[in-house]
C-alpha cells in the first residue's frame, strides 16, 4: 500500500499540515503521536507476556 507514494505526495501532505496545524505546533503533534505509538508498544508486549504466562 505504501510503496507506491513518492516524494512529490510526501511534500503534498507535509505542505497541507504545515498549512492547518502551523509550524508551532508540527512539533508538539509529532511528540504526542510518539509517545502514543510507545505506549501501544509497551502494552501490547505487555499482553503478550500475560498471555504467555497463562498458558504455562
Amino acid at each position: 500500500m505504501l510503496r507506491n507514494i513518492g516524494s512529490t505526495e510526501i511534500i503534498v501532505v507535509a505542505l497541507i499540515l504545515l498549512f492547518l496545524f502551523g509550524g508551532k505546533k508540527l512539533p508538539e503533534l509529532a511528540h504526542g503521536l510518539a509517545e502514543s505509538i510507545r505506549e501501544f508498544r509497551k502494552s501490547f508486549k505487555g499482553e503478550d507476556k500475560k498471555a504467555e504466562e497463562e498458558t504455562e
